[in-house]
């Protein structure tokens, strides 16, 4: 996934599109990828992903 690439586009109203390889119906984006998509900092995606783990909606490999 070294060369894995998401690339997000701005419409004229302001909407995120995004552009995305899927791969067996998964994508897998990394912090900073999801930090852009959601237009929030990085240590707030990572505290929600604590939290779901945290909280047992998933399990660590």
């Amino acid at each position: 996934m070294e060369n894995a690439k998401i690339k997000i586009y701005k419409t004229d109203e302001g909407d995120n599109l995004i552009d995305v390889k899927l791969e067996n119906d998964t994508v897998w984006l990394n912090l900073n990828q999801l930090s852009e998509l959601f237009d929030r900092d990085k240590s707030v995606i990572s505290r929600h992903i604590g939290n779901v783990f945290k909280e047992g909606e998933l399990d660590k490999i």
